[in-house]
């Protein structure tokens, strides 16, 4: 059973239900077993804030939470050895207890995706990397299949759908790789003032111009937008 301590309450309440009115029917246990929330004598307590406070629980508490990794010198295989570029790549990657051949294929399979996708359309696989739906595209391209570098270098000059601004945002030519027909987008510039506003309800392709003077990009339902001419 997935959880044995509501297995527990279950055996508890059931034979309470049963010394009282005899054996109820299987929705009956369902809906005991889930219960209300236990009496209390007042509300519950609010968490305490500030900064004597204990720290979060969850994956958020701390950066110490992270798994430890294999050093360095851990880092071989079962059986032959890695090459100079495959060790590269694991360093820092491998968590204590994980076979490093293990996410050593985890990066060729990320190349094996990118060298298909390539094949299919180029533009693609760059959209890919760009909405992160292809993760860690950097390392594995950099370490273990340097022929897509041009593919890493022009995603990082890309927008996935969302909101850009400051820093992020780069004025230039674009256009959409594979946009839904609810695709939309919008250019803002000082104090929120609209500069572009676009949409695309057939679902083709879509080239827009970002000025200067834009503050702010969103896009919705576009999926990712690349560079095109002399910023492509």
């Amino acid at each position: 059973m997935r959880y044995p301590f509501l297995a527990g309450a279950a055996v508890v309440l059931m034979t309470a239900a049963l010394a009282a009115c005899g054996s109820p029917s299987d929705r009956g246990e369902e809906k005991a077993a889930g219960a209300g929330p236990a009496a209390s004598s007042g509300p519950a307590a609010a968490p305490e804030s500030g900064p004597g406070s204990p720290a979060p629980a969850g994956p958020e508490a701390s950066p110490a939470d992270a798994p430890a990794k294999i050093p360095d010198a851990g880092l071989t295989p079962a059986t032959g050895s890695f090459t100079k570029k495959q060790k590269e790549y694991l360093v820092d990657r491998v968590p204590k207890g994980m076979d490093p051949a293990a996410v050593l294929q985890t990066g060729q399979e990320t190349c094996d995706r990118l060298t298909y996708l390539v094949k299919v359309d180029r533009d693609t696989a760059v959209g890919a990397i760009v909405t992160g739906e292809i993760a860690d595209a950097k390392p594995a391209v950099e370490h273990l299949c340097v022929q897509h570098k041009d593919l890493v270098d022009r995603a990082s000059r890309g927008y996935a759908d969302g909101t850009h601004q400051g820093k992020k945002l780069r004025p230039g030519h674009y256009r959409d790789v594979t946009p839904t027909r609810t695709c939309s987008w919008q250019v803002t510039g000082a104090n929120g003032k609209n500069l572009v506003t676009g949409s695309s309800d057939d679902g083709k392709r879509t080239a827009i111009t970002i000025p200067e003077a834009a503050r702010a990009f969103t896009s919705t339902g576009c999926y990712a937008w690349l560079p095109e001419g002399d910023n492509g």
